[in-house]
Parts: structure tokens; C-alpha cells; sequence
């Protein structure tokens, strides 16, 4: 899962906590880690889900200021049938 230093950023300070991905496979599990590029990330639960359904609380908790600027961001995105809403929190250095 490739994440923009940006975003990194915002997990590492404690201000972004989810993160929704669309692919066709995914590429982390529930439990596991990530290693970027500002340390090691902690993934939590991962949910299936559809993204009309995401809520303005899971927006603003994705570091997006509501749901229209998420929807904005999502149609940027490369088109996949997985539609998934995953916990992310900031371990350490790696």
C-alpha cells in the first residue's frame, strides 16, 4: 500500500487514523505492519465495505475535511472492485 509522504506525516502525528483503499487485491493484512518511509505502521481492522457508505467521521478521521473532498479524492483513484476502510496507527522508527 503506497501512502503520500504527506499522509505519512499525518499518521505519525496522531491526526489521520484510516485510510480507504480500492484495488483489486490487498496488499496488507489485518494485525500486520507496513514499513514506510517515516517508520512502521500498525494495521488494524480492515473493513469491506461500499464507499458510499463511508461517514463524515470516517472522512475527517482519513485527513479529509468531509465527505465531498473524500469523494473528490476517490474518483482520482484507480479503478478496483475491493472497496476497503483500514485502521492505521504509527509504531516507530523501523
Amino acid at each position: 500500500m503506497l501512502l503520500k509522504r504527506e499522509l505519512l506525516e499525518e499518521i505519525k502525528a496522531g491526526k489521520v487514523d484510516l485510510v480507504f483503499r480500492r484495488w483489486s487485491r490487498p496488499t496488507v493484512k489485518a494485525g500486520g505492519t507496513l514499513k514506510t518511509k517515516v517508520g512502521l505502521l500498525q494495521i488494524g481492522a480492515i473493513t469491506d465495505m461500499d464507499p458510499g457508505a463511508v461517514s463524515e467521521a470516517d472522512a475527517k478521521r482519513a485527513g479529509f475535511a468531509d465527505v465531498v473532498e473524500f469523494r473528490k479524492w476517490l474518483d482520482t483513484m484507480k479503478p478496483g472492485h475491493l472497496f476497503q476502510r483500514i485502521e492505521v496507527s504509527y509504531l516507530g522508527e523501523a
